[in-house]
């Protein structure tokens, strides 16, 4: 596991224990990419990453040109982001993913997400 800095706080650092481990099972190919969630205090961020080629093949936060100032990160801007990626992920193709929740607890928000990306035809 990755060195974790002292300067981070004790939440943080779980977190970031808790991301490491999850990393260690789960890797994104490109038939399957991961779809990478991070959570600040003000906004959202997701990612389809193919790990295979360290790539990024979409991505979209609540700070994109089309989605900024619509969307903020609540419960509401985390289902439209998450019918916006998906809608760009069946663009290019991609209809099965991997979650990764970035060892942030599946509620609230991911949730949201994750239950808008499903009912728009993202399979996990």
């Amino acid at each position: 596991m990755k060195k974790i800095s002292k300067h981070v706080s004790k939440r943080e650092q779980g977190r970031l224990r808790r991301k490491a481990r999850i990393r260690e099972r789960i890797s994104g190919t490109k038939e399957r990419p991961r779809l990478c969630v991070f959570k600040s205090t003000k906004h959202l961020y997701v990612q389809l990453i193919d790990d295979s080629i360290g790539s990024t093949l979409v991505g979209l936060s609540t700070l994109s040109k089309s989605l900024k100032g619509k969307v903020k990160a609540t419960v509401g801007g985390a289902k439209e982001l998450g019918k916006k990626i998906a809608e760009q992920a069946l663009e290019k193709g991609i209809q099965n993913v991997i979650f990764d929740r970035g060892g942030f607890r599946y509620h609230g928000q991911l949730k949201a997400l994750a239950d808008a990306a499903r009912e728009a035809g993202l399979k996990f």
